[in-house]
C-alpha cells in the first residue's frame, strides 16, 4: 500500500487483511450494520463512510478512529523468514500488514520525541559470505564493532533497540517463530509471542542476521548462514570453549542447564555449537539428538526453559509513547491509541508519574 486519496478504503483493507478476513467476514464483524457491498465500495474509494459506519467497522476490526485517517509512510521491503515454509498467502499478509502498522506508529513515536536511532549497517555489502562457517568471524567482527566482548548478551532485544532495529512481538498465526524486514533503511524485526526466552534469543538474532549480513542470493545457504551466525554471535568460541571444555567425550544433563544459565541458549543450540567447533564427537551429538526425540524437547520444550532470566521484552516503543505524553506532546488518548491501549489502563500506567 502506498496511500492516495483514498486513505480511508486503504487504511479498511490493511485493518481487514491484519484480520485475514474476506469482505464478507467483515460485514458479518459489524453485526450487519455494515454490507460486504458498501464495504467493498469504500475501498475502492466510491463512498465516504459517514460516523455510524465509521464506528461500526472501527469496533469490528479493534482499530481507534484515527488508524483510518493516518497517512501511509512506511512500504516494507522484501521479508524474510527464520522458516522457509509454505504459508497460506492470507496469514502472511496478515503478519506482514500488522507490522506494517507497527512500523509507522513506532516511526511516529520516534518523531513526536526527536528520538530517532539510525541503524548503521556494520558491513559492506561488497563482504558478501561465501558459507555458513564465515558467519563465525562475521559474528566476532560485529561483536567488536558493537565493542561487546566475548561476555554473554544479557538482552538481545534491548541490544538491537539501542542500535536501531525496532522490535515488535505479534500473535503470528504461522509455523514460524518471527520474520525480518527493512523499510528505506530501517529495520525491524518481528517475534511471534515466544514464551521459550533461549529460543526467542536465538530467533531474535537468526532475524536480524538477515538483515546485518551481506548475504548471497541464495535462500538455503542465507538460512544456514544465520543459524549458524545466531549461534556463534550468542556463544563466541573462546569463552564458549572455557566454559564447555576443550573437548568432551560426554556431558552430563546438569552441566548443559548451567551453560544454558550463563548464555541463555537452548541445551540444542549449546550442543550444536559444540559440534560446529568440534569440541563434541558426531557419534556423541547423535546420541544427545536421541535423548532430546525420546524426552519430547523439541516439541514441549527442554527442562527449565522458563529460568532463564535475560528480559526480552520489547520496551522502546512504550517509552518513547510514555515520553511524549509527559512532555504534553500529545495527549493520553493519542498515546492510548499509538500503543493500541485501553485509555483506561494506560492512563492507570501513569499514574505513579514523578514531574
Amino acid at each position: 500500500m502506498n496511500g492516495g486519496d483514498n486513505v480511508f478504503g486503504e487504511r479498511l483493507k490493511q485493518a481487514r487483511t491484519m484480520k485475514g478476513w474476506s469482505l464478507r467476514e467483515l460485514a458479518v464483524a459489524t453485526d450487519g450494520k455494515v454490507s460486504h457491498n458498501a464495504l467493498a465500495r469504500y475501498e475502492r474509494g466510491e463512498m465516504s463512510p459517514g460516523s455510524g459506519i465509521l464506528v461500526a467497522v472501527a469496533m469490528a476490526v479493534q482499530q481507534p478512529a484515527d488508524f483510518f485517517f493516518r497517512s501511509f509512510t512506511v512500504n516494507l521491503g522484501e521479508i524474510s523468514y527464520r522458516k522457509r515454509v509454505a504459508l497460506a498467502g492470507k496469514k502472511v499478509k496478515a503478519a506482514v500488514e500488522q507490522a506494517t502498522d507497527f512500523f509507522e506508529r513506532y516511526c511516529e513515536a520516534e518523531e513526536l520525541t526527536g528520538d530517532i536511532i539510525a541503524f548503521k549497517p556494520p558491513f559492506l555489502a561488497a563482504d558478501t559470505i561465501s558459507k555458513p562457517e564465515d558467519a563465525d568471524m562475521f559474528a566476532d567482527k560485529l561483536r567488536m564493532k558493537w565493542e561487546l566482548g566475548n561476555d554473554p548478551i544479557p538482552s538481545v532485544v534491548g541490544l538491537l533497540e539501542r542500535k536501531g532495529f525496532k522490535v515488535c512481538e505479534l500473535e503470528l498465526d504461522l509455523k514460524m517463530d518471527g520474520f525480518s524486514a527493512e523499510a528505506d533503511g530501517r529495520p525491524l524485526v518481528v517475534l511471534g509471542q515466544i514464551d521459550n526466552k533461549p529460543r526467542k534469543r536465538m530467533t531474535c538474532v537468526h532475524e536480524a542476521a538477515h538483515i546485518i549480513l551481506p548475504m548471497p542470493d541464495d535462500d538455503k545457504l542465507e538460512e544456514k548462514i544465520a543459524y549458524r551466525f545466531a549461534g556463534a554471535f550468542l556463544l563466541p568460541q573462546e569463552v564458549f570453549v572455557y566454559e564447555f571444555g576443550k573437548f568432551r567425550n560426554r556431558i552430563g544433563l546438569s552441566e548443559l542447564m548451567e551453560l544454558k544459565d550463563v548464555f541463555g541458549v537452548s541445551m540444542m543450540g549449546i550442543m550444536v555449537r559444540a559440534k560446529q567447533l568440534q569440541m563434541i564427537s558426531n557419534e556423541t551429538y547423535v546420541k544427545f539428538c536421541k535423548y532430546a526425540n525420546k524426552h519430547g524437547w523439541r516439541k514441549k520444550g527442554e527442562p527449565d526453559d522458563g529460568r532463564c532470566m535475560c528480559d526480552e521484552t520489547p520496551a522502546r516503543f512504550k517509552q518513547l509513547v510514555r515520553r511524549a505524553v509527559a512532555e504534553e506532546r500529545i495527549t493520553l488518548s493519542k498515546g492510548a491509541a499509538l500503543l493500541k491501549q485501553d485509555l483506561n489502563s494506560f492512563r492507570k500506567e501513569l499514574q505513579g508519574m514523578v514531574v
